[in-house]
């Protein structure tokens, strides 16, 4: 009987799940181009924000000169406020980052010291990651900053893949000469988003993989981040566990709320 019952059950979830992808292949085809590519881009931009969050995070970094992972607990409310703490390991427990709107504060522990990061230091490695001060505070979105295009839908290659290159509108706030996003057409998941200079040199990419439910979302677990011109180093960010939509106070995302 349990068996039938399983049988019948993976039928179901078969047949729900053609059900979805005709229904998302029917809207995909009254949309226009350029609708669709902003909302396969907002949705990415979307991935892991709600109007609140709470995540624990680890960090896996690897440099020519260092290698250590962190363990991170995360809060956020909006894109204007977040607070990050350190948890492990012991040497930088307690350190704690504040962004409120475009502005940074880092809190050691060891000296009791509060400092709020100067603007000639947002091109700084943030807890010498790869990612920079100025990423952390980022509160555009693709859509907005760049015109973008659908240069292959699915259908035009063998990964099932919707190809976006972006190219920055000329008053925007950004550094890259192009950006090539990877979508999965099947759930529309992002797979790996490329960063290019000024010359279309690739720079960076941000690979997404472990895709499973979290919050009761469906999100890419992992991120990693590589430099295009030391190949052999990589950050790695993944999510062990995250919660959307609490209700945080605002004094949490305070100077004083850095302290233990």
């Amino acid at each position: 009987m349990k068996l039938v019952h399983s049988t019948v059950s993976l039928m179901a979830l078969g047949c729900a799940a053609l059900l979805a992808m005709s229904v998302a292949a029917v809207a995909s085809a009254q949309q226009s181009p350029e609708d669709l590519a902003r909302e396969l881009l907002d949705a990415t931009d979307d991935l892991q924000r709600g109007d609140s969050s709470h995540a624990r995070v680890t960090m896996q970094v690897k440099t020519s000169r260092f290698e250590r992972t962190l363990t991170m607990e995360a809060w956020s409310k909006g894109e204007e406020t977040s607070l990050i703490k350190i948890l492990s390991p012991v040497k930088e427990a307690g350190m704690a980052t504040l962004k409120v709107d475009k502005n940074i504060w880092n809190y050691l522990p060891k000296v009791d010291r509060t400092t709020k990061v100067p603007a000639s230091m947002m091109s700084g490695a943030w807890m010498g990651s790869h990612f920079s001060n100025d990423d952390l505070v980022k509160e555009s979105r693709m859509a907005d900053d760049y015109t973008y295009e659908i240069v292959e839908m699915p259908s035009d290659n063998a990964d099932g893949l919707y190809i976006i290159h972006l190219t920055p509108k000329p008053d925007a706030p950004v550094v890259w000469g192009k950006v090539v996003v990877n979508i999965r057409g099947e759930d529309r998941m992002p797979t790996v988003i490329e960063y290019r200079d000024e010359k279309d040199k690739p720079a960076r990419t941000m690979t997404f993989s472990d895709v499973r439910e979290l919050g009761g979302k469906l999100v890419p677990c992992t991120m990693t981040l590589v430099p295009l011109d030391k190949p052999e180093e990589f950050t790695r960010v993944t999510y062990e566990s995250l919660e959307f939509d609490l209700d945080i106070p605002d004094s949490t995302f305070t100077v004083q709320a850095l302290r233990p």
